[in-house]
């Protein structure tokens, strides 16, 4: 279990990345080892045309996101059009934390966990089973 961290304010990116690169590290070997070429992007909020293309109505409804081309979906044949990421939005994720009282990091690692279950192709079962096992 992670132990519980305090801050005097709410960290700012820098802050959010160093988070989510420590519960990154607590993955399953499994999960880690497949990642390793997932660049990690720390924004205040999703872009307009992230919101557009996600159709949400508010930057706050996306705590979020991944980007690339699914692992079912990569033929090692296949050029790549571009590099795969997972990008966290600081704002909803600090609202989504003041709002629940939840731990901070346990938001991030539920998020992590959700974008890195997309890029597998993953259940919600397998999601929420990967999570308990932590």
């Amino acid at each position: 279990m992670t132990a519980q961290m305090n801050f005097a304010a709410p960290p700012d990116l820098a802050g959010i990345e160093l988070l989510a690169r420590a519960e990154l590290d607590r993955l399953p070997p499994v999960l880690r080892r497949h990642t390793q070429e997932v660049i990690l992007r720390v924004d205040e909020f999703p872009d307009p045309e992230t919101e557009r293309e996600m159709r949400i109505e508010s930057p706050f409804d996306i705590l979020g996101l991944y980007r690339g081309v699914a692992m079912a979906d990569k033929s090692i044949s296949d050029i790549p059009a571009d590099i795969d990421m997972i990008f966290l939005y600081r704002r909803p994720i600090l609202d989504y934390w003041c709002e629940t009282g939840e731990e901070l990091q346990e938001i991030i690692r539920h998020v992590l966990i959700h974008e890195i279950g997309h890029h597998f192709g993953f259940s919600d079962a397998d999601m929420l089973r990967i999570e308990k096992d932590l």
